[in-house]
């Protein structure tokens, strides 16, 4: 059974009496390299992936909200005038609702399911891929004329805002904006955006999944931002004109930050170091550089492992155990952190060969099993009929 069939008989399980539904493909995302840069006004190089949230959606007559969340078995039925946090999996579809309230649109009561493929709690964006389904459909549904840019920054706003996940920019604009074979290479200051192909003829994007869930993820992303923003202010009492670590050298750094404060030094000497990763990265993909590519992203995973502290043993043997494979060019962990997935780029033959040797070898360091997703790179969220 193809995805929109299966997607349509699940919907009218739920609701069996409605007409044929708006249905919507949003995908999750993986980010090559630039890791906690984004909300620093940073560069970054993410992707939309072939993992996705599928949403099927019609309106109703009332002002009423029923949304099943088909993958955990949970349906909520509230009304339009009951916009509060749930602190629940509605929220996201909440929060963006009260975003297209909050600008002026008129949304009506609408009955939705939404089913996924992105493994939850991998690190791979299914808060955003939900939230931008959300705005998509419910902008389609109502004829609002939202265009993609201004739907992707109120998915971010109702993350912040209603969720309460201080998250930057980079996971909504993947999401939204992604496009088959290529990253974006995104300035997340300017918003200012190009696509640079990746083939993946001769090599793969591989996701070792830790199954490590990151339960920390939230209040300490909240608590690297907050560190960051700390490192600014201190800063702008000798810099008046810088705005966020985008503006901030490691000699100003090294000259201010390191003797005064030696945690926040860390946190913000990881984010200038990784900004200079990415552009460098970039050079190098431009190139079909992919051995320096590769180093780059290992440089990544330490400063985030050892500066920003946001890895964890798991990912860390990930890493290591990838480093010494034939075959790999280089591997870091991606998303928040404290779980969740490693991404690894390598040579398409070897893949076979990796994902054996790494199971074995995660298994014998942490008595745990993982998963591996070989992942595509696909268009940004779309209509499927």
């Amino acid at each position: 059974m193809d995805l929109l069939t299966q997607l349509t008989a699940i919907y009218h399980q739920s609701f069996p009496a409605d007409q044929s539904p708006l249905l919507i493909c949003s995908p999750g995302r993986v980010n090559l390299i630039g890791e906690h840069t984004d909300y620093n006004e940073g560069f970054v190089l993410p992707a939309a992936i072939d993992k996705a949230i599928y949403l099927a959606i019609s309106p109703r007559t009332d002002n009423r909200i029923h949304a099943v969340a088909h993958d955990l078995g949970k349906s909520r039925d509230v009304s339009l005038s009951e916009l509060t946090p749930t602190h629940s999996w509605l929220d996201y579809l909440l929060g963006v609702v009260a975003q297209l309230r909050l600008a002026g649109h008129t949304v009506g009561g609408f009955n939705c399911v939404f089913t996924g493929t992105i493994p939850i709690g991998s690190g791979l964006s299914s808060s955003a891929a939900l939230e931008n389904a959300v705005g998509f459909a419910l902008n389609e549904l109502f004829n609002l004329g939202i265009d993609r840019m201004t739907l992707l920054r109120m998915s971010q706003r109702a993350e912040n805002e209603f969720v309460g996940a201080k998250v930057g920019i980079m996971d909504m604009f993947a999401s939204m904006m992604g496009k088959a074979n290529h990253v974006i290479k995104l300035d997340c200051r300017s918003l200012q955006y190009e696509y640079a192909p990746l083939s993946t003829e001769a090599i793969r994007i591989v996701l070792c999944d830790s199954q490590v869930k990151h339960s920390l993820v939230t209040s300490e992303y909240n608590t690297r931002r907050a560190e960051c923003e700390a490192g600014v202010r201190f800063l702008k009492t000798f810099y008046p004109d810088i705005h966020s670590l985008r503006d901030v050298t490691m000699d100003m750094l090294d000259k201010h930050l390191r003797d005064a404060d030696a945690l926040i030094y860390k946190r913000c000497s990881y984010v200038v170091q990784e900004n200079a990763r990415v552009v460098d990265a970039v050079r190098a993909l431009e190139a079909n550089d992919l051995s320096t590519f590769g180093q780059l992203m290992y440089g990544s995973h330490a400063g985030l492992s050892e500066k920003y502290e946001v890895s964890c043993p798991e990912l860390d043997s990930l890493v290591d155990i990838a480093r010494r494979q034939s075959g790999v060019f280089g591997a870091r962990m991606m998303g928040g952190g404290f779980g969740g997935c490693t991404i690894n780029l390598i040579e398409a033959a070897a893949v076979e060969t990796f994902a054996a040797n790494i199971r074995h070898e995660y298994k014998e360091r942490t008595g745990k099993d993982m998963l591996i997703y070989v992942c595509s790179l696909q268009d940004g969220t779309h209509r499927m009929n």
